[in-house]
């Protein structure tokens, strides 16, 4: 699924009020005064309709006769959209959160190694070798890190040929982001390289135990980074 832009003034808006929703700074059941907002946000009612509309479309508002725009409870927001994890996730590193996406990726990740240990092609084997190239070629640089990481456990869920897990990876790329921004921003931490060489060599050897258990090493190896930043 295609993620939505946020450049440009439309983009902004929708991201602006999708942030109040998240934040529950309008919460579920409030009304929505478009000439108030618009007034606010100093747009036309056009604009703001139109960026409304988006909202809509991923469930986290609704317009009713009588009633007008209101937030609908959560129960009704598609929280798996793209936009809608990127929009609660982004910027977050709170505690709670982070624990949240470790045991995440705990439950799926190294069970993606051991079945792209079963099932990768030599495309998906090309594609974790990039990643593992950009990684080492990131050298300190923190937006290259996070990038090259990003990209090779992408490919991991890909080599799965599951299309569930790799739907996957919209929760663990976000979450993942943002650790990485944190890990590697400040710098100091171990090579990351060697714990994903791991893993792609068991892959490479169609060996799923063996990946499974790179993979639990390599989260355990993330842990322990993250675990020394907050200490910092």
């Amino acid at each position: 699924m295609a993620r939505y832009s946020e450049r440009g003034l439309h983009g902004q808006t929708v991201q602006e009020i999708a942030r109040r929703i998240l934040t529950g700074e309008l919460r579920p059941g409030d009304t929505i005064d478009p000439a108030a907002l618009g007034a606010e946000l100093d747009l036309s009612l056009t604009a703001l309709r139109e960026a409304l509309k988006v909202l809509a479309a991923k469930g986290l508002v609704a317009s009713r006769q009588k009633r007008g725009t209101f937030v609908r409870p959560r129960s009704d927001w598609s929280l798996l959209d793209p936009d809608v994890i990127r929009w609660q996730f982004a910027n977050r590193n709170d505690h709670a959160f982070l624990e949240n996406l470790a045991e995440v990726r705990g439950i799926i990740e190294p069970q993606a190694a051991r079945l792209a240990a079963l099932r990768r092609t030599e495309h998906d084997l090309a594609a974790l070798d990039d990643a593992l190239a950009a990684m080492g070629r990131a050298d300190g640089d923190a937006a290259l890190a996070v990038q090259a990481d990003l990209a090779f456990h992408r490919a991991l869920l890909t080599a799965t040929h599951n299309e569930l897990l790799e739907r996957m990876e919209i929760v663990i790329e976000v979450g993942l982001a943002e650790r990485d921004r944190l890990v590697h921003g400040v710098g100091g931490h171990d090579d990351p390289v060697p714990s994903h060489r791991a893993v792609l060599d068991a892959v490479r050897a169609a060996a799923p135990g063996r990946a499974e258990e790179a993979m639990r090493d390599l989260l355990a190896k993330a842990r322990r980074d993250l675990d020394t930043v907050r200490e910092d």
